[in-house]
């Protein structure tokens, strides 16, 4: 039952979280809390030693000063910010290096496919400069917990998690 828990919970949760991004632009604080407090206990219980759990706290804590740093600057949203540490908590090091290259591939290729469809769904008047002043202040908001949960499902096989059943 413990090995299925591990390997359910917490990308389950991610799912979750994606989703509701992509339907709302809001992750919630009680999803990315749970996400966050579900390591603990999972991890006492399979027998992650030590040393690795600091390595998790460690990074957690690195991607959530990141994700506000990002947040700071207008590139994430608090909740990006608040799912990419938890997320992080999950992955700790060094695994935590291809679940951040496979979710800024699938953030690049989201916000590629949301500029198009913002682009195509302009419906302004091109007449003179008007289409020029609208296009350049367009900024589609990007759902990145969608990103998140693509990259955390697709490295998570790679995680600590699957070695240990």
């Amino acid at each position: 039952m413990i090995e299925f828990l591990s390997l359910t919970i917490f990308p389950v949760l991610m799912i979750v979280a994606g989703a509701g991004d992509a339907l709302s632009l809001r992750i919630p604080n009680w999803l990315t809390g749970l996400i966050a407090l579900s390591f603990f206990p999972l991890a006492f219980v399979s027998g992650m030693p030590w040393d690795v759990m600091l390595l998790h706290m460690a990074t957690g804590a690195g991607l959530f000063f990141a994700g506000f740093a990002l947040f700071a600057v207008g590139l994430f949203g608090g909740g990006d910010a608040k799912l990419i540490a938890a997320a992080g908590l999950w992955f700790g090091w060094p695994n935590v290096v291809p679940f951040l290259v496979l979710t800024v591939f699938a953030g690049g290729l989201l916000a590629l496919a949301v500029g198009i469809w913002a682009m195509l769904n302009m419906n302004a008047e091109i007449k003179g400069q008007a289409w020029f002043k609208r296009f350049s202040s367009l900024r589609p908001n990007v759902p990145y917990g969608y990103a998140l949960a693509i990259g955390a499902i697709l490295a998570f096989p790679q995680s600590w998690w699957m070695p240990s059943v």
